[in-house]
């Protein structure tokens, strides 16, 4: 699974919060726009400018706790 970190929320604060980590999905379609489609606030997966955020690698203990916790 890919996380990003928000670092810029323009024009989608009631969307996103900066510093916020955020699941990424895979979208070839969405890379081929220089876009990332991302899990947002609503739980929902959306388009966003790929330039308001930036990837993050975390652990598979930490992943694996993160989504027990949010089950």
């Amino acid at each position: 699974m890919n996380f990003l970190i928000c670092v810029n929320n323009k024009g989608y604060e009631a969307s996103l919060e900066v510093r916020k980590l955020y699941r990424c999905l895979d979208d070839a379609h969405a890379d081929a726009l220089d876009m990332v489609r991302v899990v947002d606030e609503s739980g929902e997966d959306y388009l966003y400018p790929a330039k308001r955020f930036q990837p993050i690698r975390i652990t598979k203990q930490l992943e694996h706790q993160l989504f027990t916790h949010a089950a």
